[in-house]
């Protein structure tokens, strides 16, 4: 199966055994799937993401024409660019009836058919769970009475399913149960060769856990996926045993797919001198630095934060800003700008306040400032001859399950918060893999804090002879 994150990427996809062809357009720092289906000639789109343009430029590869963008559930891990691409196109905005929104729509509930040219056929099944409203769509071939298969939203996931509980506690009992009837009602009513092709499930938090699988069946996951081979009560069990943190900017995005979310702007933002840098940064907004944590660690203008582009960029800056604060791009390039500008347009940040290119000689009136980087061997070796504290920035899960023997754990997304808790002195800190910790010792940094950011995986820790507790340990 052939993906796509890009305009640029590969546009081929995969083509059924009749005929269909289906192409996964994959954002993989979200962990989602949206999926373009045509026969040659008529198109259809399910959840498709914020940058519509993505989905414009295979449309016009494939030379075929969009008739209908469907969505399985108001998202709540991304805003949707569902109504735009319609409005863009033409094409029916396919949303469940039930959904409370502002915009006009193709409402469509349980049971009823969709017809996308004169061989495509989508059944709406109600599946709720990840949300009440939650729907799939079965895909029949009506040229060779085929049941292609079921684009499954949140609800059965590789090797897992869409978790329960983003719509508050109070609704978690009943959507888990939800969850588990959800699945075996896909699984009772398509045939084993039928293929999944959720929404989640490829890093996403909307996943209640992960799979490394890139394609599955219903046969499959009938055989392998806890939802389908346990019964209910140890389902509802485990899952809700293994749920953790999920991003804060999640609670956003519910409300903005509700509202019907327009085409967003890419263009560059205003672009900002060293001088204005100084007086954002003075005023308490963000200004955010795209460069590797690596550079950034070497030299960086003073009070900046590191949100590198080559991780989780926006899932973990969406859970750390203050929701509204202006935010400020510095990029080695244009291109790094534009590519965070594509990634926060799909979390709903919409405009930054100004941008600036170059590096930190450029980005400061002042000299540029440091800190150290380091291994778990080296923390190893620094604790046999002096104190220092270990700031460990995993989830509290992750803690939980195996740490470093006298470490402190304040989970990154709490740690503006709870920079005041941070024991004296040089902190070391670490996360799983250096991602995490490189934004954190930014946020210390930034703070006045003397980070040392240990660029390594947590598996070193315990094979350079620290000390590890835990069960996983």
């Amino acid at each position: 199966m052939t993906a796509t994150s890009s305009p640029a990427d590969s546009t081929t996809g995969t083509t059924t055994g009749t005929g269909l062809t289906v192409v996964p357009i994959e954002t993989p720092t979200l962990g989602d799937r949206s999926y373009l289906v045509h026969d040659g000639e008529v198109a259809f789109v399910v959840d498709p993401q914020r940058d519509i343009d993505r989905v414009l430029d295979l449309l016009d590869a494939h030379g075929v024409r969009l008739t209908h963008v469907l969505e399985t559930h108001l998202h709540n891990d991304y805003v949707t660019g569902g109504l735009a691409l319609a409005e863009a196109t033409g094409a029916s905005y396919v949303v469940n009836g039930a959904d409370e929104v502002a915009f006009a729509r193709t409402p469509v509930a349980d049971g009823e058919v969709v017809a996308v040219g004169e061989r495509m056929r989508l059944t709406a099944l109600a599946t709720p769970g990840h949300t009440f409203t939650h729907l799939a769509y079965a895909l029949r071939d009506l040229g060779t009475g085929t049941d292609v298969g079921v684009f499954s939203g949140g609800s059965l996931l590789f090797g897992a399913t869409g978790r329960p509980d983003l719509l508050g506690p109070e609704h978690t009992h009943d959507l888990v149960r939800h969850q588990h009837a959800s699945a075996h009602r896909l699984a009772a009513l398509l045939p084993d060769e039928a293929e999944v092709f959720p929404t989640h499930g490829f890093g996403s938090f909307c996943s209640a856990t992960q799979s490394d699988a890139t394609s599955s069946t219903i046969g499959r996951e009938r055989s392998t996926n806890p939802v389908l081979t346990q019964d209910e009560q140890s389902y509802v069990d485990e899952l809700l045993a293994g749920l953790g943190a999920w991003p804060a900017y999640y609670a956003h995005m519910a409300p903005a797919n509700a509202t019907g979310p327009s085409a967003p702007d890419l263009s560059p933002p205003a672009r900002a001198d060293a001088e204005e840098l100084r007086r954002r940064i003075e005023a308490g907004e963000w200004v955010v630095d795209l460069r590797h944590r690596t550079a950034f660690a070497a030299g960086h203008a003073p009070g900046t934060l590191n949100f590198g582009l080559d991780g989780g960029f926006a899932t973990y800056l969406g859970w750390l800003v203050p929701w509204g604060t202006p935010l400020t791009l510095l990029g080695e390039s244009a291109a790094d700008v534009a590519a965070a500008q594509r990634e926060l347009v799909r979390i709903g940040i919409d405009r930054p306040a100004a941008h600036a290119t170059g590096g930190p000689e450029q980005w400061s009136t002042r000299a540029p400032a440091s800190f150290a980087t380091a291994t778990f061997a080296d923390l190893a070796q620094v604790r046999h001859h002096r104190d220092v504290v270990v700031l460990d920035v995993r989830r509290a899960d992750e803690h939980a399950a195996a740490a470093v023997a006298g470490a402190v754990n304040v989970p990154l997304h709490e740690l503006l918060d709870r920079v005041g808790e941070v024991p004296p002195g040089e902190v070391w800190v670490h996360c799983a893999g250096g991602y995490r910790a490189s934004v954190a010792a930014s946020i210390l940094d930034a703070h006045g804090r003397r980070p040392v950011a240990i660029d390594d995986t947590f598996d070193q820790a315990e094979a350079v002879g620290l000390h590890l507790v835990g069960p996983s340990a």
